[in-house]
């Protein structure tokens, strides 16, 4: 015979009235329970009554777990969330991690309203054992369906931070970061990225020893010891992504010479080949940036010559020759070479802070004939450098506030960050013997006010704005966005694009050690 609200009512008063006799009313409470198999009304209030008694009748606990289940997975949506909202109750002594589990589980459901309610569910049991909650979080990370491990780390990396010391002790960060190695073992490329964003947010982890354990993870997923196949667009791929994240943990006393290692000995003698994951991004130019903000942090490097040597040839295949000129004196026809100032600034900026390292390296490593040809290009350039800074300065002279923010200003704003900077750069070299002393901000990096940068003297030079760059790409906002400038000679680009290649996501080909592929999921309902 079906459980009736009357009945639910009587059997409630009958606990609610036993006080120190509780346990002795187990017939009352298996009534509670049977409320489970009756319509929506006798489901509610069984949804509330059933934790109330919960703690007081152990042996019924694997039941009462199970009859709450049971509602959670109910076709009306209104008593699922009024199950899910009840289940933190179960969630004493050993339940927390079996509680911790199934909701994590329910993760998965597609009514906003529900998935609210499992993070609130969430939320609350972490302050009653954060260890215990997180015990049930990375296990279905590491064991459950694909639709729940993905939620699970998304809750991870918006969750943990927002959560007070008190609950994230120590103890609890280190269990975090031990669980967090495991799951690395087999992650896609959003997954890491989503992961690091866990780890690099522990309060443990803010120390030089910590960093440079987040630089260790990221140097095992880089795959640094293996040669770089520049055909492979998901191997570039992984590459330029841990590369992302690993820049922010460098400093003073966390080096980036591993890296750095690895861009000048595999990743410069393969430039031109290397495949770009995404059609929009320009590949190489990517990789000089990154290899450029990494340069400041770099230590003591064993193949340091070597090394400077590349980004040497580099810069010389960057940095034209000017025309041959007839006997005239008259340019002989022949096309003049494009001046790509972004990436002679990556690659000026990488030579400048490796060679305050080994600062004579210009004069005793290379010899005469190239340190004359080296020369010749610099002036070649620093005179196309000199046409395009006054023309930038006429151009954006007297303009301040929303005069700068339209798309043509902001493109010449960079532009003169990129010409100022190269030109510095240029200046230190040309010193004899070479200087490494100036200093200069990435053009992409945030630095001074807009306004900051328009030149104070007036120029009678006039712009050609006609071409464009050769590829334009998309517009992504974002604070810190990183611009292209990349003008051919005699003009400058009228198209900087944004490209956030961190937000791409992850690595394709699934998952692996490294992003290789993890096994099947089991299906269904594993409480």
């Amino acid at each position: 015979m079906a459980v009736t609200i009357e009945d639910l009512y009587r059997n409630y008063g009958i606990l609610a009235d036993a006080k120190d006799s509780l346990s002795q009313h187990k017939d009352a409470y298996q009534v509670i329970l049977d409320g489970v198999k009756g319509g929506p009304k006798e489901k509610r209030l069984a949804a509330q009554f059933i934790p109330k008694f919960f703690s007081s009748f152990p042996d019924m606990a694997d039941t009462a777990i199970n009859a709450q289940l049971d509602l959670c997975e109910d076709e009306d949506v209104s008593i699922r969330r009024q199950a899910i909202k009840e289940l933190p109750r179960f969630a004493t002594g050993d339940n927390i991690l079996r509680v911790s589990d199934i909701l994590t589980q329910l993760l998965q459901t597609d009514d906003s309203a529900e998935f609210n309610q499992v993070t609130s569910a969430l939320i609350s049991i972490f302050k009653i054992d954060a260890k215990g909650t997180l015990g049930g979080l990375f296990s279905q990370i590491l064991q459950g369906e694909d639709i729940v491990r993905e939620r699970a780390i998304k809750f991870l990396a918006g969750k943990l931070k927002t959560l007070p010391e008190d609950v994230m002790t120590k103890e609890v960060e280190e269990y975090v970061f031990a669980e967090t190695k495991k799951v690395l073992e087999d992650v896609t490329g959003e997954e890491f990225v989503l992961l690091m964003r866990v780890v690099s947010g522990l309060r443990v982890l803010q120390t030089v020893s910590g960093r440079q354990q987040l630089v260790e993870l990221v140097v095992e997923q880089a795959f640094l010891e293996q040669a770089l196949n520049p055909a492979d667009p998901d191997t570039v791929d992984r590459l330029l992504q841990c590369t992302r994240q690993a820049l922010p943990l460098f400093s003073k006393n966390v080096h980036s010479t591993r890296f750095i290692t690895y861009f000048c000995e595999h990743v410069l003698p393969n430039l031109s080949e290397l495949t770009s994951p995404a059609a929009e991004l320009d590949i190489q130019l990517e990789v000089l940036k990154l290899l450029a903000e990494m340069s400041p942090f770099c230590g003591d490097m064993d193949k340091l010559e070597s090394n400077l040597n590349m980004l040497f040839i580099k810069l010389l295949e960057f940095m034209p020759l000017p025309p041959e000129e007839a006997e005239n004196g008259e340019n002989t026809g022949n096309e003049e070479p494009k001046l790509q100032f972004s990436y002679v600034e990556c690659l000026l900026f990488s030579f400048h802070q490796l060679g305050k390292k080994l600062p004579d390296f210009l004069i005793d490593k290379v010899d005469a004939e190239q340190l004359k040809d080296f020369k010749i290009r610099l002036q070649y350039f620093a005179r196309g450098l000199q046409v395009y800074i006054r023309q930038l300065r006429v151009a954006l002279q007297g303009k301040t506030g929303d005069a700068l923010k339209t798309d043509e200003n902001k493109i010449k704003v960079v532009a003169l960050k990129i010409t100022n900077n190269i030109n510095v750069l240029i200046k230190d070299l040309f010193h004899n013997p070479p200087s490494f002393k100036s200093t200069v901000t990435l053009s992409w990096k945030p630095v001074q006010k807009a306004e900051a940068l328009v030149a104070k003297r007036p120029s009678t030079d006039t712009m050609n704005p006609g071409a464009t760059a050769k590829k334009p790409i998309p517009a992504q906002p974002r604070r810190d966005a990183r611009q292209i400038y990349n003008p051919p000679s005699g003009k400058y680009s009228a198209t900087i694009g944004n490209f956030n290649y961190e937000q791409r996501g992850g690595f394709r080909g699934g998952r692996g050690r490294g992003f290789g592929s993890r096994g099947g999921r089991s299906r269904g309902r594993v409480y």
